[in-house]
């Protein structure tokens, strides 16, 4: 719908933060992914570097990072992609590419690499680690996005991306 028909009522853009991160939480559970699930990818990838690092501290991360505007942009930008997929209301090639998780698309790389931007080269580094190797939950929404009716194309990259970030944060925050 347009802007200058009738029904259109546009949400504040001016919501807070606080409430965008709400929204974004819920629609991540939604999908099947709650912060806690890429706090364990955060802790898996700093226990070797941060002595008596707990599950808090990382959830405290994760949350730290989604709470960010730019970051919750590119959650709710990629999971409507990811849907509208699923529905079939995009347009070809770009739905077949979207279903098939088109490994030379890139896009949703992009998408996520924009999340980890603001940690500088190690977050860089721990996302194109958990891309390869698709720790947790990451596996799962791959394999599920592939074996099933589901389109995880954006969402796998989005939640590595949170969980590099919050590596990254954690590094940056405890490094020796």
């Amino acid at each position: 719908m347009k802007k200058n028909e009738g029904n259109y009522v546009p949400m504040d853009n001016r919501l807070n933060d606080v409430t965008k991160y709400e929204i974004v939480k819920e629609r991540l559970s939604q999908r099947g992914v709650e912060l806690s699930d890429i706090a364990e990818i955060t802790f898996d990838l700093q226990k070797q570097y941060v002595k008596d690092i707990t599950m808090d501290l990382c959830l405290n991360h994760v949350e730290r990072v989604v709470m960010k505007r730019e970051v919750q942009h590119a959650v709710l930008t990629g999971l409507e992609l990811d849907i509208l997929a699923e529905e079939g209301k995009l347009s070809e090639p770009l739905l077949s590419m979207l279903l098939g998780d088109y490994g030379l698309f890139g896009i949703d790389e992009i998408l996520a690499l924009s999340i980890v931007n603001v940690y500088g080269s190690i977050g860089f580094t721990n996302f194109g680690f958990v891309d390869k190797t698709k720790p947790g939950i990451i596996g799962k929404l791959d394999s599920d996005g592939k074996t099933t009716n589901k389109c995880n194309t954006f969402l796998d990259d989005i939640v590595g991306a949170i969980a590099a970030a919050a590596a990254s944060s954690i590094a940056h925050r405890y490094s020796v």
